[in-house]
């Protein structure tokens, strides 16, 4: 009995297309015991080294059909922040996005690695979960599970509960995975280096949440009046947040603000006024995992509606600046749908400026998925001066990655307030992506500084410094 990752949405399971009740055993995860037709578990991990060119993927400023995604450097260094959707995820109606927001020293090579290593994750862990099923018979699920009426509804909503559990199960797996591969890496030191997620897989009408950190994501629907309104999909996962903070004391760790920025909870050592991180989750930051700062994930679902136009996920340079109703009222009145994510990040651009001068702009990464899946047409989206899956330059001057995994040359002078430009390797290929990085690696770390004038958005103030023996708490 084949078990697989399926590009189809065709399965051998009856649907509900007519109106007929689906059975409680079948709610497609986009992969079933049935004749293999296209791409199997197997392709996608042989597309590991291929990651660039897998097909309805993109990770740099441009659109797919059914979103845009744009990000652009702030005043502080290289550009942290990632962003990936990957439509066709397992079948023809699951798509996968997500907003990754490093932070450290080596942040964007974090931010990088869980881009392009959490879906795949993901992906492992549903077929793991499907192999298990193999063992009882052949099991096929249904994403788009509608409540239906009569004697079915109870059943429906079995089989509605026993699909989130699913994929609450996979994403509990695949970010503990994740961090797991960072503590291991031998060529990454996360110690003092991590990044935040916000991912969502969109599986018909169903949609599931998995997130860590203060990056967030958005919704825009239409209430009874027709008007647009913003529903927060997820929480910024904050070190003052009463259950948050909890932990942390509960495990020694300290909270509190600097005096110069009373509005920025930070996560300290017991022993030592570092690192200040201004989140309470988190891939890598290893030096903090022992004392309350974890990486997992809170995870959520929605039944969407006609009403649920557009989901949005950004990090916080984004948020920091504009209100979840800017946000979608900045989207919804774009003059194209192709340039909704490039207009909000302009938004907020400028905001920073207004709202912040003395303040080092943070990085803004923004993924727009409209929920209709309908986009412009090519020559609409032309207009806007985007190609179809990459710029070749954005708006800070920095380097982009293209689909080759290359690098295009700067169109500007970028800010070295931080690092150097020698850190930004490409980071296209997954296996040899930090090979040869070790000496620049150390010499970094002991350069790096987190703290230059008026610091409220940085999320580290400076790395600790151990002796051999720590002082006890």
């Amino acid at each position: 009995m084949g078990c697989c990752v399926s590009t189809s949405s065709r399965s051998t399971c009856s649907t509900r297309s007519h109106g007929g009740a689906v059975s409680p055993s079948c709610f497609e995860v986009g992969f079933c015991g049935q004749k293999r037709t296209k791409r199997t578990f197997s392709d996608h991990v042989i597309a590991l080294q291929h990651l660039p060119s897998v097909p309805n993927r993109i990770f740099t400023n441009g659109k797919s059909r059914t979103s845009c995604i744009f990000t652009q450097q702030g005043r502080k260094g290289i550009n942290q922040d990632a962003m990936i959707v990957w439509e066709d995820f397992m079948s023809e109606d699951v798509t996968f996005c997500g907003v990754f927001d490093g932070h450290g020293p080596h942040g964007h090579l974090v931010a990088r690695k869980v881009r392009d290593a959490l879906p795949l994750k993901l992906l492992s862990s549903m077929h793991s979960y499907q192999s298990r099923q193999n063992g009882s018979g052949r099991t096929c699920f249904k994403g788009n599970s509608k409540k239906s009426d009569g004697g079915d509804s109870e059943k429906d909503g079995s089989a509605e509960d026993r699909l989130n559990s699913i994929w609450r199960e996979a994403f509990m797996k695949s970010y503990k995975a994740m961090d797991k591969e960072l503590r291991s890496h031998p060529n990454l030191d996360c110690f003092c280096s991590g990044s935040t997620a916000v991912t969502i897989v969109k599986q018909g009408s169903n949609l599931f949440m998995g997130y860590i950190g203060d990056s967030r994501a958005i919704m825009g629907s239409k209430d009874s009046n027709d008007s647009m309104v913003a529903i927060q999909l997820t929480v910024d996962l904050k070190p003052d947040l009463p259950r948050e903070a909890e932990r942390i004391k509960r495990c020694k760790g300290r909270v509190f603000a600097l005096q110069d920025e009373p509005e920025v909870p930070r996560v300290w050592l017991p022993f030592d006024d570092a690192p200040g991180l201004a989140m309470a989750r988190a891939f890598g930051d290893f030096c903090l995992k022992e004392y309350g700062v974890i990486s997992i994930p809170e995870f959520s679902h929605r039944i969407l509606t006609e009403r649920d136009q557009f989901i949005v996920l950004a990090s916080d340079g984004v948020w920091d600046v504009l209100s979840n109703e800017e946000v979608v009222e900045i989207v919804s009145s774009a003059p194209t749908r192709s340039s909704a994510a490039r207009i909000l990040v302009d938004s907020a651009a400028r905001e920073w400026k207004l709202k912040y001068p003395t303040s080092k702009m943070d990085d803004c990464a923004v993924v727009c998925l409209f929920l209709d899946g309908k986009m412009d047409s090519e020559s609409d989206y032309e207009e806007q001066g985007f190609s179809s899956a990459t710029l070749h330059s954005n708006h800070s001057g920095n380097a982009v990655e293209s689909d080759d995994g290359q690098k295009s040359e700067p169109s500007l002078q970028r800010n070295f307030t931080v690092r150097s430009s020698e850190e930004s390797d490409s980071y296209g290929r997954l296996l040899p992506e930090f090979e040869g990085n070790a000496d620049t690696v150390a010499a970094e770390d002991q350069n790096w500084l987190g703290l230059e004038g008026v610091t409220r958005v940085n999320s580290l103030v400076q790395l600790p410094r151990f002796s051999e023996e720590r002082p006890n708490p």
